[in-house]
């Protein structure tokens, strides 16, 4: 999802920021602390080099090798004030950015299943590694040496005021002309910053989704149109970069000359005033060192201009994403008794009726089904009828346009609340009620890992029987036979596995979660009609107290099911 034009307001911006710098101020303040050591330090190293320098031309008395020696203690100081910096900004830095990558990785898993999917993965990661950084680094690093900046310019002309009022006013004569043409700069180049950023997010999607795809690039034969593809936004990125660099430059042009040229001015009069015998060679040299202690900080404040603009930009897309909707459980903790193996549940369909935004008709109209407890029921349909649609509707991934979706429980009641109050037949189908279910989605949804890693994201706490006896009942023998058992590595989507192995590994996986309700959908595509067949004989004689659903295209499998329901798609309008 891109957003070519500045989306919030500065402040609202600035507040954000503000909220989200709860594990950044550690940093940021030793970053200030040490940055106004070196500011004191420096202030001090200049009034000890007037007066060194006073006492080697013979203007005033003093112990001469002491002085220098001091100097040289300021000197060394401030080196380890930089090492201190670096050392901070290597230990605390990259913790500083995990925690605030898991903030926003927390967002996205929690988020509502139909807010993420907005987004390109691409895009996210984008924003997740590219945005976060910039954001980190604002508050660690550069707003720190801000505060720096400022206190060295304020402290620097209060020096300068009181050795030299004169020279102090034409040092900075050209200030106000610098923070008008910030201002300009600020508002022109976040927007360019934004659609550069859109590019790169850009790019890092048709990059990702190449090496994802890449066998089917390969058999249709289009790699040079995805090379091509990649190189026309590259060189939209490229001249994106190149107006930034043209405008970036102008602007420092324009800066340099305002602040030299009051430099050099301050400096002819400073000479005058020495060769009058107004000052000192001492108060010449103090001066030479104040005029990069208070031009320094505005003109690196004008080199950090486009560094603030980047990671407004990055504030934007961030929040962005912390506006997705999350999930919320329900105030009242559903009590589902799992370990009671006596129990059974049924789903309950009431009127349902469903549509995604982008569609103009309803996938599911005016939809009433009970799959009963205990049963097996066999879903069929053509593509496009709702059949993924109904199990997400389960799931409660999305939520119905109309109607309702209810969970029962056979001659029983469901408990709302820990302590048995409010009893109800039935309650409807929400986040608290997930946990009931296991699935097994389309496709291969292994994890790069090993076997062992994926089977255990159906449950951390299985032992190495029952893993193999999921595998067993999934039909996924072979894993035994590996030379690694259950340590072989799998790549990223189960690569070094065929589709039908990835697909016994998922069903095993699932099956060991707890559950009531198991859902698969389109789970046995890549098998054979053997192996099918006693995978599903298998949950068939296992699971008598579970309630199975099974989506399916093979009407050879209905055999083996309780009931069928077959979706038909709604007429398009």
């Amino acid at each position: 999802m891109h957003i070519n034009k500045t989306k919030y307001p500065t402040k609202t911006i600035i507040k954000w920021l503000w909220r989200h710098n709860k594990e950044c101020r550690k940093q940021a303040l030793l970053n200030v602390t040490i940055g106004i050591i070196q500011v004191i330090l420096g202030l001090i190293g200049v009034e000890v080099l007037r007066q060194l320098t006073d006492i080697a031309a013979g203007r005033t008395n003093g112990p001469l090798m002491m002085m220098g020696c001091f100097y040289i203690l300021i000197i060394i100081s401030e080196f380890i004030c930089n090492i201190a910096h670096t050392w901070i900004a290597a230990v605390l830095g990259v913790k500083t950015q995990n925690l605030m990558q898991q903030q926003f990785f927390n967002q996205l898993l929690k988020s509502k299943w139909q807010g993420i999917e907005k987004f390109h993965s691409g895009d996210i990661l984008n924003r997740l590694f590219g945005d976060v950084n910039d954001i980190v680094n604002l508050m660690t690093e550069v707003l720190p040496f801000i505060v720096t900046l400022l206190i060295q310019f304020v402290a620097s002309f209060i020096y300068l005021l009181n050795m030299d009022a004169y020279l102090a006013y034409i040092l900075i004569i050209a200030s106000p002309f610098f923070l008008l043409l910030s201002k300009l700069y600020f508002r022109k180049m976040r927007r360019i910053v934004r659609k550069i950023k859109d590019s790169n997010s850009t790019i890092q999607s048709i990059i990702q989704e190449s090496i994802q795809h890449k066998m089917v690039i390969k058999v249709m034969e289009i790699a040079d149109t995805m090379i091509e593809k990649l190189e026309k936004h590259q060189s939209l990125l490229r001249w994106q970069i190149k107006h930034r660099a043209k405008f970036s430059i102008l602007t420092r042009i324009l800066v340099f000359i305002g602040f030299r040229g009051g430099a050099l001015i301050a400096l002819i009069f400073s000479l005058y005033q020495l060769n009058e015998g107004v000052i000192t060679v001492g108060v010449l040299m103090a001066f030479t060192q104040l005029i990069g202690r208070i031009q320094h900080p505005l003109l690196e404040f004008s080199r950090l201009l486009p560094t603030f603009v980047n990671s407004f930009t990055s504030s934007e897309r961030l929040m962005e994403l912390e506006e997705l909707p999350t999930e919320e459980k329900d105030s009242q903790q559903t009590d589902m008794d799992l370990e009671d193996s006596s129990s059974k549940f049924g789903i309950r369909f009431n009127n349902i009726s469903y549509r995604y935004d982008d569609k103009k008709y309803d996938i599911l109209s005016n939809f009433n089904y009970e799959f009963k407890p205990g049963t097996f029921t066999a879903v069929l349909g053509e593509t496009g009828a709702g059949k993924t649609t109904m199990l997400r509707l389960m799931l409660a991934l999305i939520e119905p346009t109309e109607g309702n979706i209810t969970i029962f429980k056979e001659n029983g009641t469901l408990a709302l609340s820990s302590d048995g109050a409010n009893d109800k037949e039935e309650i409807t189908a929400g986040v608290n009620t997930r946990k009931l279910f296991s699935y097994v989605p389309q496709g291969n949804t292994l994890f790069s890992g090993t076997i062992r890693d994926n089977l255990r994201i159906g449950n951390p706490e299985a032992t190495t029987s029952q893993m193999y006896e999921a595998l067993n009942i999934a039909q996924a023998d072979f894993v035994k036979d590996l030379p690694d058992k259950l340590d072989t590595l799998c790549g990223e989507g189960g690569g070094g596995l065929s589709e039908g192995q990835a697909q016994r590994i998922a069903i095993a996986r699932a099956l060991l979660r707890p559950f009531k309700i198991l859902l698969l959908d389109e789970a046995t595509s890549a098998l054979d009609i053997q192996t099918e067949e006693i995978l599903l004989t298998n949950l068939k004689q296992k699971y008598t107290d579970k309630t199975i659903i099974f989506i399916t295209h093979r009407m050879s499998t209905v055999s083996f099911t309780s009931q069928q329901i077959t979706l038909t798609r709604n007429k398009r309008i």
